[in-house]
């Protein structure tokens, strides 16, 4: 096998379409606490540690999931260990090996908060979430949605060597947007879900169960990405405007696919909610770099 095939392998271990979502919202978090603005070493240093710590968590679950993923139309032919292009073992090494550097990052770069963030969030989602959450409850993608909104905290706590309530409010944004976004996945590929007998929620409660429940997240959600910009006092009201628009698509489609639902408008919706966390989280990135050019770079909390 060609090196260039071999390292596009491992890479896709890391779920590189998750880590671009983990990394835009790490960024975020230095954004908005702001003391590292001018240390593009150090703002690399927090996102290559984020990017090996996920890489590494993710890896772990397709490790553990490699038989599931054998069987699932979605994951059988797109990813290296069902395909036999990478062993278990190698795919074992690989996620350890990248977990450790990147918490070693993190801890000797910056301080051991970040790292034990960081090891928090491998150990719950690699390990608690795939062994236990995943094949036991239809929580599971609730309360394992936590390990993928650590993002915005981890590179806080990497940078101020504290937390506080921005972090968390970028964080529970996350969390929230995890349900219907995952559940219109989980809603269009029932039928896999169904056959290795993982109980999401739309296998145990039924679909309009699922739907009601994602409606209610997505309230939830919009209001906590408005309440962003009262807590933030460097986002203005392009952020407002964006978050307030971008909020009223996510809520239509929702709103949408619930009166007539269909496998065009779960997909649909699947599609937006992935552009409308990564074009919210740049307009918080956008709007802290220019709040922080008119402190003269100084943190605003």
């Amino acid at each position: 096998m060609r090196l260039g095939d071999t390292l596009r392998n491992y890479l896709a271990l890391t779920k590189p379409s998750i880590m671009l979502l983990v990394v835009i919202t790490g960024a975020s978090g230095l954004v908005l606490e702001g003391s590292m603005i001018n240390q593009p070493l150090n703002i690399f240093l927090v996102l290559f540690g984020l990017f090996c710590t996920g890489g590494s968590a993710n890896a772990l679950n397709q490790y553990f999931e490699r038989d599931i993923d054998a069987q699932m139309s979605r994951t059988r032919k797109r990813r290296p260990l069902p395909q036999g292009r990478i062993t278990p073992a190698h795919a074992l090494t690989f996620s350890v090996t990248i977990g450790i550097i990147g918490c070693a990052v993190l801890w000797l770069s910056f301080n051991w908060l970040s790292a034990s963030l960081a090891l928090g969030t491998i150990l719950f989602y690699g390990l608690f979430y795939t062994l236990y959450l995943k094949p036991t409850t239809a929580q599971n993608i609730v309360i394992g949605g936590a390990a993928g909104a650590m993002a915005p905290v981890i590179a806080w706590a990497a940078a101020a060597n504290n937390l506080a309530l921005a972090p968390w409010l970028l964080f529970l944004i996350i969390f929230l947007w995890t349900p219907p976004h995952f559940w219109a996945l989980a809603l269009y590929l029932q039928e896999d879900y169904k056959l290795v007998k993982l109980p999401m929620m739309p296998v145990v409660a039924g679909e309009k169960s699922t739907m009601r429940q994602m409606l209610w997240y997505s309230i939830a959600l919009v209001a906590v990405t408005l309440s962003l910009g009262v807590v933030d006092k460097g986002s203005g009201l392009l952020y407002l405007l964006a978050a307030g628009a971008l909020g009223a698509v996510f809520l239509y489609k929702v709103w949408s696919m619930m009166r007539q639902p269909s496998r065009q408008a779960q997909r649909s919706l699947f599609t937006y909610s992935i552009v409308y966390l990564l074009a919210l989280f740049a307009v918080v990135i956008a709007e802290g770099m220019v709040g922080l050019t008119d402190l003269g770079g100084l943190p605003r909390f």
